[in-house]
Order: structure tokens, then C-alpha cells, then sequence
């Protein structure tokens, strides 16, 4: 994963397949790399969900945001033949937890993220992490965290985590389009939009009319007015 070519991933924090796949349609036609079912879409429709965007896209990765704390083996297990070419892992859960999603993936060919949100020491726990075998360390603010203690930002401990491991980096949790763009200044190689785009006031949702127009200008200001698009 190169510097000089970031990786956009878009997550579709949404609760129905339809929209997801509507939302998923537009994101690769605006030229976004890789396509998340975030955790209330698989909340609500589960592993279908996942199912579905194998299939719709079966080009682009998917990535399952399970924030999985226990059956770490199983969970990564049905998500990777579901359709999953990477699964989330919780820090905060127990090293057997990591290491049996590491080594389902191991033995799939999928892959594991590994989110350090209410880490106690995140960098420490994203150096085990990478230890065990994770591929990318998500820095994470929490969406209940944020609302709670205001001016919170994963910005704040991206640097340390850098500093910390030698694989890749994702920074997630209320960040605005231009700070998301500003992780990868920071090091970050792959940058995610989210919950700025799709949550709407409290209803998960399309947060904008022109959802695609807007991927568009993100992938240009990410990759360049140039950068190839679908469609």
C-alpha cells in the first residue's frame, strides 16, 4: 500500500441492504477503493449484508466492522466466506480473541483490523496487536465517546501510533472530510469516510442529495483531479 496511492474506504454505516448497495453503487463510480459494512448494517442485516456486496462488487474489498470482543475465530469465520476480505477485532479484547481471528484469516486469506478505541495505552496495544499478526491498526474515537466529552479526536493519538507499528493505519471518528484527508499527511495510508457523510442528525442516513458528487470531490482531492473513477 503506497503513500503515493492512498487507499479510500468508504464505510455505509446504514440499516438495510438496499441502501447500503445504492450507497456502495455511488462510491465505486466515484472511484472509492474499498467498501465497508459498517456495524449497524450488520447489526441489522448481518452477515447478508456482507453477502450482498460481495456479489454487487466483487472488484473492490469488503470490510466486515464486527468490533469483535469474544468468538473472534467464528465471527471472522462466517464473514470471510460470507463474502469479507477483512474483519475487526477489538484492542480492548483478549489477545486469544486477536490471535483467533489472525489465525482464521491466516487460514482464509482474508485479513484483520485491529480498532484500539478505549485502549489504555494505544500505541503499546497496537504494537501487540501488530505483534500477533494483525494488517491494519483503526485509531478510533468513539461515537458515544465524543458526544460525551467533547473536542475528543483519534487526530490526537495518530501520531504515537505511527511512531508505534510498521503497518498500516486508518484514523476513524467524527472527523471532518479535510481532517480525514489530513490523516494521511500524518502517515495514515488509508483514509475513511464515514459518519461525517451518512449520519444525518440521529437518523442513519444518506446525510446528502448528492452523495456521489461528493465522493467525487473527496477522491479528487485525495488522488488528484485525474484519478480514474467508474462511472
Amino acid at each position: 500500500m503506497s503513500k503515493k496511492e492512498p487507499i479510500i474506504q468508504v464505510s455505509l454505516d446504514v440499516t438495510s441492504i438496499d441502501e447500503a448497495l445504492d450507497m456502495a453503487g455511488a462510491a465505486v463510480r466515484a472511484g472509492v477503493d474499498w467498501l465497508e459494512a459498517g456495524t449497524p448494517l450488520i447489526l441489522a442485516e448481518g452477515l447478508h449484508s456482507v453477502r450482498a456486496m460481495r456479489e454487487a462488487f466483487p472488484d473492490h474489498p469488503v470490510v466486515a466492522d464486527l468490533k469483535t470482543m469474544d468468538g473472534a475465530g467464528l465471527e471472522a469465520e462466517m464473514m470471510f466466506q460470507a463474502g469479507a476480505d477483512y474483519v475487526v477485532v477489538m484492542g480492548v479484547a483478549h489477545d486469544a480473541s486477536i490471535i483467533e481471528q489472525v489465525k482464521m484469516a491466516q487460514r482464509l486469506g482474508g485479513k484483520v483490523m485491529c480498532d484500539v478505541m478505549l485502549c489504555a495505552d494505544k500505541p503499546g496495544r497496537a504494537r501487540e496487536a501488530q505483534d500477533m499478526g494483525v494488517d491494519v491498526i483503526i485509531v478510533h474515537t468513539g461515537f458515544d465517546e465524543r458526544n460525551m466529552i467533547p473536542g475528543l479526536s483519534p487526530l490526537d493519538d495518530l501520531s504515537p501510533i505511527l511512531d508505534a507499528v510498521d503497518i498500516p493505519v486508518q484514523a476513524v471518528g467524527g472527523l471532518s472530510v479535510e481532517q480525514a484527508i489530513e490523516t494521511l499527511d500524518m502517515g495514515a495510508e488509508i483514509v475513511v469516510f464515514g459518519a461525517p457523510l451518512v449520519i444525518a442528525s440521529d437518523a442513519f442516513t444518506a446525510a446528502t442529495d448528492d452523495f456521489e458528487g461528493l465522493l467525487r470531490e473527496i477522491v479528487a482531492k485525495v488522488k488528484g483531479p485525474n484519478a480514474p473513477a467508474d462511472g
